[in-house]
This record gives structure tokens, sequence and C-alpha cells, in this order.
């Protein structure tokens, strides 16, 4: 009887065993990054916290320890995420951070896959009014000196582009063009912080005063100054990209002087050769931009301090559930 009893009771032990143990290994697929610390970064610029949020927050679904995210410019992100300082960014631009991207190691060191965010353009821009009043529509007007007075607005005699922060990949392209379509004797390029610069631009735009400026989406500037009501595109007289000779004309016949663009998310290559969850889950998220410039939208707006940020994200993933769960399964099934 003795013997009995001990055999069951130890088939009972034995079967609770195996439970135990797929419960553990269940609870290692659903946290495949238990125990792993990712470092996160962006750029300076505040708009790129919400897409980075959004896969801090699907990567602590996979379990991993996200460190609040740091601030370096782009080419400086690049290469601290080759060197493993960092783990990844989620606004890497597929061809304006082309030289970034390769300078910092390239295929070798960082990892790339999939497209964050599809369809991003960028240019330059003039007030509607002075537009059709002067009737401009390319860039290369502003050589003539009597068009270019009418964006001056330090009163040097020249046109007064509000351009890119200095370090950021739109500086090389400006740049370039200004070299390009023979621009430097009729054109300064501003810098400085892009953000106070367009304040200051829209502050003249409200104060029916002629603008320059450069710009991309998605941003929240264009939800401001509206292309086609407020502001137009200007075009450029040819092809001119940095480092090669690209074509920049859009699928509509524009050509802006940029080639439409793609948002990646550019990650450690050692760190994802290891965390194949992570990959897959870098590789599949996909954000539209009109989803990125409404937020933008209301940080412009004020709703700005963290917090907001934060609230931002989350009711982006309680809005899109379905979508979000969907992401994490495929990155727990490829560590499985």
């Amino acid at each position: 009887m003795k013997k009995r009893t001990s055999l069951i009771i130890a088939r009972g032990l034995l079967a609770l065993g195996f439970v135990v143990f797929g419960m553990g290994a269940q609870a290692a697929n659903d946290l495949p990054g238990q125990g792993v610390t990712v470092q996160p970064l962006k750029s300076s610029l505040a708009e790129e916290a919400f897409q980075t949020l959004l896969v801090m927050r699907a990567l602590e679904k996979l379990g991993y320890t996200v460190e609040p995210m740091k601030d370096l410019e782009p080419a400086t992100e690049h290469l601290a995420i080759a060197n493993g300082d960092a783990t990844f960014m989620a606004n890497h631009w597929s061809l304006l951070h082309a030289d970034f991207y390769k300078n910092s190691g390239g295929d070798a060191k960082l990892w790339r896959k999939g497209v964050y965010s599809d369809g991003a353009v960028q240019g330059y821009l003039i007030d509607r009014k002075t537009a059709e009043q002067y009737n401009i529509g390319s860039i290369e007007q502003l050589k003539d000196p009597a068009i270019a007075r009418l964006f001056d607005a330090d009163g040097d005699g020249k046109a007064d582009l509000t351009g890119c922060n200095p370090g950021w990949g739109c500086e090389l392209a400006i740049e370039s063009h200004l070299t390009a379509y023979r621009l430097r004797d009729t054109v300064t390029h501003k810098q400085g912080s892009y953000a106070a610069l367009m304040a200051d631009t829209i502050a003249r735009f409200k104060q029916d005063k002629p603008v320059l400026y450069y710009t991309w989406t998605p941003y929240w500037v264009s939800a401001v100054l509206r292309p086609g009501a407020d502001v137009v595109w200007l075009q450029v007289p040819f092809s001119s990209s940095q480092g090669g000779n690209a074509d920049t004309q859009l699928p509509n016949g524009k050509n802006y002087g940029f080639q439409a663009n793609q948002e990646q998310i550019v990650a450690n290559r050692a760190f994802v050769e290891k965390n194949p969850a992570a990959g897959r889950l870098f590789e599949v998220m996909k954000l539209p931009i009109s989803d990125i410039n409404a937020q933008n939208l209301r940080m412009s707006q004020g709703a700005n301090t963290q917090q907001d940020l934060e609230r931002h994200t989350d009711g982006w993933i309680r809005a899109h559930r379905p979508l979000f769960d969907g992401w994490i399964e495929e990155a727990r099934a490829a560590a499985r």
C-alpha cells in the first residue's frame, strides 16, 4: 500500500514538474527579453520622442529593461549604436542618413530591415502670397538679388533661409544645394535651433512678411504652415543630391531636391543577432506619417511634457491594440 501511495505521489510530482517546466518555458517565450537592458537614442529633436517611445513600449512588453532615451545628434547616434554604447534609434532616414550609416561601419556593425514610416518628403517652401505676387516656383529664382531681398529678415540684402541644425543630415544637403544652384551670393543658410528659428519664421508669416524655410514630413510645421494653402513648395532646376547624382524627382513629377525618404529603426547588429525577438519587432513595426504629424501637432500646441508624450503613446497603443499585439506576437514567435 505504501509503495502504491509513493508511486502515485511520485507520478503527481513528475506531472507537476512538467506543468511548472511548461509554465517556465511559456514565460520565457512571452518575455524573450527578460534580463536584457536596452538603451534607446534620439536626436535633439523633441518630436522624435513619440516614435521612439512606441518602440520602447513594445520592447518592455517583450520583457526587455528599457533605459530612458538619450539625446545625441544623428552622426553620433549612429556611431554610438555601432560601438555598442547604445542599442537602437527609431528615426534613421534611409537616404538622408546614408553617410552616417556607412561611416559608422555600415552593415558590419549596424542593422536595419523593414520600414518604420514611409513616404517622407522634404524641401524648401515660401509663403503663397509672395510666390503668386512674384511668380516664384523655383529656388533657382533666388539667384536674382531682387527676388532674394524679398526674404531678407536681417537687412544684409540676402535671402534668409531657415535651415537645419549643425550636425543634421539636412545640413549637408542644403549646403550642397547652395553650391549646386549657385545661391551662395544671394542666400544665407540660417542655422541654430530649428524649433526656435521656425518660431521666428511663423511669427514673420503671421505678420504678413515673406518667409523662406526648409522642412520635412512628418513634422508639425506643415500642419501650421499648410502647403498649398499658406505656403508652396519650391522646385529645383535639376537633381543634385549630396554625394551622388540620384534623381530626386518625386512620383508626382515634382522635384523638391530631395528623394522621398523612409524612416527605419537602426540597431546594433550584435544585439539583434543575440535577440531575434527584438530584431523581428524592429522589422515589422510600421507607423503612418499622418499619425506622427498629428502627435507632433499636439506637441506644438503645448502638450509636450514627458507625461504628455507617454499619454500620447499609450493612447495610440490603445487605439491600435490588435496591430500592436500583432507586432508582439511576431516578435515572440521569432524567439521560439
